[in-house]
């Protein structure tokens, strides 16, 4: 288990839910979090609420100055945590194209622009983490996911592809698949939630994941098993059970 002790992370999208429970286990780690959402009231009062030295830095990942200027703000850190999620439930019969592009934009752009500013320093001093926050919904395509399964098979494979080219230098890339989580995006959910956990549960499984030298992690884990061995099924077979 790697140590947390005297580490800047920054982590983006903490303002409540997974970010903000993290946010806690790293500080309680010994690490200092500076904490970045759209949020500054959240944001503050989280900083107010942490045992350890912490910070927030306002970002908005879906505009590119804004991120600029947050990562020039943080300065040099050890590790990044991206945490941003936007989700709307709605199929293709029902596409609200503004939604759509919004979960495209921060879940998935939003992730290419802050690594834009974070991953070059981290080569250069071949010293780093980055854990990217992707989804179980992303193994493969799902019913009335329209934006959040394709934004989050977005992050899965950047992730892949980064620990690719990574995974024999100083910077350590990880991703984590969590199923659901209970925040305010499961709240719009009107249908049954198998094994929903509560986000101080679902932090615990990322912090203990960080400490790790393994890449990937998907839970919970039973949980898990379904999407992974969806991957195998016959498209006529996965469509049937799954649509």
């Amino acid at each position: 288990m790697k140590s947390f002790q005297a580490k800047r992370y920054w982590l983006v999208g903490a303002s409540d839910g997974l970010g903000a429970a993290l946010a806690h286990k790293l500080s309680r780690a010994g690490a200092e979090v500076i904490l970045s959402a759209r949020s500054e009231d959240k944001l503050a009062a989280l900083v107010k609420d942490l045992p350890g030295k912490a910070s927030y830095q306002l970002i908005d990942v879906s505009d590119d100055d804004s991120v600029k200027t947050a990562a020039e703000a943080v300065g040099e850190i050890d590790g990044i945590v991206y945490l941003a999620g936007a989700y709307w439930p709605f199929s293709a019969r029902e596409w609200n194209a503004e939604q759509a592009t919004i979960m495209a934009d921060v879940n998935f752009t939003g992730l290419m622009r802050v690594m834009g500013q974070v991953v070059p320093a981290m080569v250069a001093r071949d010293r780093g983490h980055i854990v990217i926050t992707s989804s179980l919904t992303g193994f493969r395509g799902l019913p009335g996911s329209i934006g959040y399964t394709a934004s989050k098979a977005g992050t899965m494979s950047l992730a892949e592809c980064m620990h690719a080219d990574l995974r024999k230098t100083g910077v350590q890339v990880q991703v984590i698949n969590p199923g659901f989580i209970k925040t305010q995006l499961t709240d719009k959910n009107d249908f049954r939630m198998p094994f929903i956990m509560e986000p101080e549960d679902a932090a615990q499984e990322v912090i203990e994941h960080m400490g790790s030298d393994t890449f990937k992690k998907s839970f919970p884990w039973l949980f898990s098993l379904v999407f992974r061995i969806s991957q195998f099924l016959p498209d006529w077979l996965y469509f049937r059970i799954f649509s």
